[in-house]
């Protein structure tokens, strides 16, 4: 039996239209409507034949779903809440893809206050943006983390838990501030990093813009394709983590200080201590599938 019947999509970008292709492929009975504020990627959607319908506007895409997903930015989730509430059906489950759950929680809780919210992460994503970015096979064996409020129905949470199964993600559910956090360090602050140093390469006066492009190392290229993802969607969940990622940030400043301060002094053993610890590190992911153990991070060369 399906965990649901009629899904809507609130939002067509690339994990929105991953969603949409990942849904088609594993559960092709579902009848999948979508919808977003721009009426371009409204046009492409339909041009792609990713939904069973595309909608003019959210009202009508909910209005007789049974679980509405918003892959929206976090900072215009209780807006997009806001223009469907009156047409969302009593029996709909709502939940969303953001990368910040506490504010996802009040929002949704504020713009829905009598409709069940089952909020969701896929923590899955690369650096390309739009409705043709996404592709089926996104979330194949990458974490999807639900974050419930308390006292929310199990039922709910479990078809939830399972839609997710069938696009191919392994389930976890933590508190939404426990996320924040965990998420804060795993995710916000390397997109943090990655956009400053590639900001203060581009702004060196002494090094032009050609030869940062032209003698972009490994590690630098790694930092760009960071650097690249959506501006507006990183901009959100830094503002709306920010509490989170401020603790973070302090934290990381600390143990650069005193990385600066090893290499200021020669301490050679304190640097390799840390080099082999963080190797362990990189292990372990690779240990529990979160990575690809080919060379050159699985990239293909012609």
């Amino acid at each position: 039996m399906l965990p649901f019947a009629r899904v809507t999509i609130i939002g067509i970008g690339l994990i929105g239209s991953s969603i949409a292709r990942a849904t088609r492929a594993a559960m092709p009975s579902v009848a999948l409507t979508g919808y977003d504020a721009d009426p371009d990627v409204r046009a492409t959607a339909e041009r792609l034949d990713m939904f069973d319908d595309v909608a003019s506007s959210s009202g009508a895409a909910v209005i007789d779903a049974d679980l509405v997903i918003l892959c929206v930015p976090v900072g215009a989730m209780e807006a997009a809440a806001s223009d469907f509430a009156a047409d969302l059906p009593p029996e709909a489950v709502v939940s969303d893809v953001g990368s910040c759950k506490a504010e996802v929680v009040r929002a949704l809780t504020a713009a829905l206050p009598d409709a069940t919210i089952v909020p969701a992460h896929p923590v899955a994503g690369t650096e390309r943006s739009g409705p043709e970015a996404g592709f089926a096979t996104l979330f194949h064996k990458r974490w999807c983390i639900l974050t419930p409020p308390e006292g929310t129905d199990t039922l709910a949470v479990e078809r939830v838990a399972e839609f997710w199964r069938r696009l191919g993600a392994e389930i976890e559910t933590m508190a939404p501030d426990h996320h924040d956090r965990v998420l804060a360090i795993t995710s916000h602050l390397p997109h943090l990093i990655a956009y400053t140093i590639v900001g203060t390469a581009s702004d060196m006066e002494e090094v032009t813009q050609s030869e940062v492009i032209k003698y972009s190392a490994g590690g630098f290229r790694d930092f760009t394709r960071i650097a690249a993802s959506d501006p507006t969607m990183w901009r959100d969940v830094f503002l709306a983590n920010r509490e989170a990622v401020l603790d973070m940030l302090q934290r990381f400043s600390e143990d650069l200080s005193a990385l600066q301060r090893a290499i200021r002094w020669g301490k050679g053993d304190e640097l390799f201590e840390l080099f082999t610890k963080t190797r362990a590190v990189r292990r372990g992911i690779i240990e529990q599938g979160q990575d690809d153990p080919a060379p050159d991070f699985g990239r293909t060369h012609e």
